[in-house]
């Protein structure tokens, strides 16, 4: 499997993905330039972590105890102090609302904003069939705003059980529009985000050895995919300028950071990953997916699927200890740092996951799968700061008011790039597709 052009599993195709975005010319000028999704796999608990219930029976509240946030009223959980402090920087939306309490279901609606509409199992892929992630929507529709890929994807897919789940890369829209996908974990002395990062000490081989991974990736594409041969020449040729690009080597270089702005985003996988994603923004990446680390029975555990099955950890301690602090040191030092360099208002930072947790603990007690109330929240991009959007009723089971579908969610990401949601866009048989079926939440936005 060719590290650059995955055609299998949709890692990245370099040379496609240029070839797509040349084809394109017309670009969107608009104050949002750069969106950011921190996506927490496996169903974040709105009860421990932005929706607590201090005076809820002790099986519906737990143990964690709220704490008060910089803007008078808004009280979030004790274990996201840096959070706290940075309220006023961000929304929390608490009705967030759906009916697919199944991960892989739930995790292409809140990525695509459609519904799946094939079988699946629970070691099913992503499929050319499939709706296209919203970073590939955005490639296809925008095109090349940089000289770098416009969508990456760090540290890897999301697959806790070994195959990426689906609505992770372009569907229907074609392998041009796949994320980058870094696939390494940059808390590691081997950090290797692929054929863009070329070390000085070896970048003349690295190079050499470039070429012929495209030469071959060419021939292995020819035979594959049905294009235009001759075009792909000038395109690969542009892959290789990037490959060899200091400034684009030194955007996915994370050891150029001090080590002090390490330390604050934590020196875990998530921490790090995010502090890549934001020097893809400054770097001028139109979408960056960072997705917290989950493989069941290796490495990161449950992630955020904590049920507390044995031989699982206790669903209040893993949150405690594994979960939110690096949840919460990479969320706000993103923040601070997007708002010191002047870049919050243009980069939009969503960070979610495919639902929520149930209102009750389960016997073990873990909380299971709940769709249909949790929370998301909003930074940046145009969205009020200070703010808490919609709200849940006693027990944070379902809104009591402004619910809000991931259509919609997505299509204010949409809006806020001025990108009509209603868009068409067509699958490989021409068949016609609505980029979105939401409509832009307009309450959210300053």
């Amino acid at each position: 499997m060719l590290r650059v052009g995955s055609v299998a599993f949709g890692g990245l195709t370099l040379p496609g993905l240029l070839r797509s975005e040349a084809a394109r010319g017309a670009r969107h000028s608009s104050p949002v330039r750069s969106v950011v999704i921190l996506y927490l796999s496996g169903g974040p608990s709105q009860l421990d972590m932005w929706d607590l219930k201090p005076d809820a029976p002790v099986e519906i509240r737990g143990t964690f105890q709220p704490i008060s946030t910089t803007v008078p009223g808004v009280q979030i959980s004790e274990h996201m102090p840096r959070m706290a402090k940075l309220a006023d920087k961000y929304t929390i939306v608490r009705s967030m609302s759906h009916t697919e309490g199944d991960h892989i279901r739930g995790g292409y609606w809140v990525m695509t904003g459609g519904t799946l509409q094939r079988p699946i199992v629970q070691a099913s892929g992503m499929s050319r069939q499939d709706r296209p992630h919203i970073g590939s929507t955005l490639n296809h529709l925008l095109g090349a705003t940089t000289s770098i890929p416009s969508f990456v994807m760090i540290p890897e897919y999301t697959s806790p059980v070994g195959v990426p789940r689906p609505g992770q890369y372009a569907g229907f829209l074609g392998a041009a529009h796949d994320p980058y996908l870094i696939d390494s974990d940059p808390n590691l002395p081997d950090y290797d985000p692929g054929p863009l990062l070329a070390r000085e000490r070896n970048a003349t081989n690295r190079l050499n050895e470039r070429r012929l991974l495209l030469s071959a990736y060419e021939q292995r594409s020819a035979a594959l995919e049905s294009f235009d041969v001759h075009s792909f020449d000038s395109h690969k040729q542009r892959a290789l300028d990037l490959i060899s690009s200091t400034q684009t080597q030194k955007a996915f270089d994370v050891t150029e950071e001090p080590s002090a702005t390490r330390d604050r985003y934590g020196r875990h996988v998530f921490g790090q990953a995010t502090l890549v994603a934001r020097r893809m923004v400054e770097a001028g990446v139109r979408l960056v997916q960072v997705n917290f680390v989950r493989h069941d029975r290796g490495k990161g555990g449950q992630g955020y699927d904590s049920h507390s099955v044995p031989p699982s950890p206790p669903h209040l301690g893993w949150c405690k200890d594994e979960l939110l602090p690096p949840t919460d040191s990479a969320f706000a030092s993103l923040v601070e740092d997007l708002s010191d360099r002047g870049l919050l208002e243009s980069t939009l930072v969503v960070m979610m996951g495919e639902f929520g947790r149930t209102p009750k603990f389960n016997k073990d007690g873990g909380r299971d799968h709940w769709p249909y109330c949790y929370s998301a929240v909003l930074a940046g991009g145009g969205v009020r700061g200070g703010c808490v959007y919609g709200s849940s009723d006693k027990s944070a089971a379902y809104p009591t008011s402004d619910p809000l579908s991931p259509d919609d969610l997505l299509a204010t990401v949409y809006h806020q790039l001025r990108v009509d949601p209603h868009a068409i866009i067509h699958d490989a048989q021409n068949r016609p597709h609505f980029v979105s079926s939401g409509q832009p939440v307009l309450g959210l936005l300053g």
